[in-house]
This record gives structure tokens, C-alpha cells and sequence, in this order.
């Protein structure tokens, strides 16, 4: 029986951040959490490159045409969608999901998925930075992991 399992030994790989300016104060810190954990799997700062879209809707189109540039290894997606008094949350929210999903399953390459879904505002600071950790850092060194699994098969 053969068994494989990535590492957090990221040297050499490309990868490409897709971040909402929307909810900057949330994704920014969801970023710095993300470049953390980059710098922790030994990645060169000049093979990361970061994305800014005008809010986490946008994802998917950049992270489609990240994917066809075949420039990286590996593309983290942050955003932050906070619960409002409309239904446009749950419009933002099934898209992006759905978009980023599609292109997971359509791209060669493994895309992270690092936007939150919150109710309200403390909730999205809690998981980013606060006392439920940084999601930016963890969904990037489980990124991390599926490019060092990627690369075994």
C-alpha cells in the first residue's frame, strides 16, 4: 500500500492571492495571516503575487484568469461577506462559493478557499486574527499542503 501526504515545504512554489478590498479591515488581516504562513512553508516573497478585487463577487473571474496563466502553483482566495439587513449576502455568498467550486474542480492547480461567511462583523474578526486564529493562515498551509500533494501524483 502506497499512502501520500503533503508537507509545509512550499520553496520554489508560485502562488497567487485574490483578496477583497471589500471588508478591507477583515481581509487585510486575513492577507497578513496568509503571508505568514507563506513565509512559514519557506517561500521566496518574489514568488507570491497578491490580486486586490473590488469585493469577493470578483474572485472567481481573477482566480480564472490566474488559473489560465499558468504562472502558479497554487491560488489563495480571501474575501469577508458580513450579513446585512438584505438578501444580498446570500447572493454574494452562493456565487463566489459556487465560482470558486467550479474552478476547483476544472483547474490543475489547487484553489484555496479563504472567505468567510459571518453573520456579523465580530464574528469575521474572531476568525481573523482573533480568538478563533486567522483563517487567512490556515487555509494557505493547507494551500501549501495540496501543492506539495499535487506534486507526488
Amino acid at each position: 500500500m502506497k499512502t501520500y501526504k503533503g508537507n509545509f515545504n512550499g520553496s520554489g512554489a508560485r502562488v497567487g492571492i485574490v483578496v477583497s478590498q471589500f471588508n478591507w479591515e477583515v481581509t487585510n488581516k486575513l492577507l497578513e495571516g496568509s503571508l505568514t504562513a507563506l513565509q512559514e512553508c519557506r517561500l521566496n516573497p518574489d514568488d507570491i503575487s497578491i490580486y486586490w478585487v473590488p469585493g469577493a463577487f470578483e474572485i472567481p473571474a481573477i482566480t480564472r484568469r490566474l488559473v489560465q496563466s499558468n504562472k502558479f502553483d497554487l491560488i489563495v482566495c480571501l474575501g469577508a461577506v458580513i450579513r446585512g439587513e438584505t438578501s444580498h449576502y446570500d447572493y454574494v455568498c452562493n456565487e463566489v462559493s459556487r465560482g470558486i467550486s467550479q474552478l476547483c474542480l476544472t483547474a490543475d492547480i489547487p484553489i484555496i478557499f479563504g472567505v468567510l461567511t459571518t453573520n456579523n462583523a465580530q464574528q469575521a474578526f474572531d476568525r481573523a486574527g482573533g480568538i478563533h486564529g486567522n483563517k487567512g493562515y490556515d487555509v494557505t498551509r493547507a494551500g501549501i499542503e495540496m501543492v506539495t500533494l499535487v506534486k507526488q501524483l
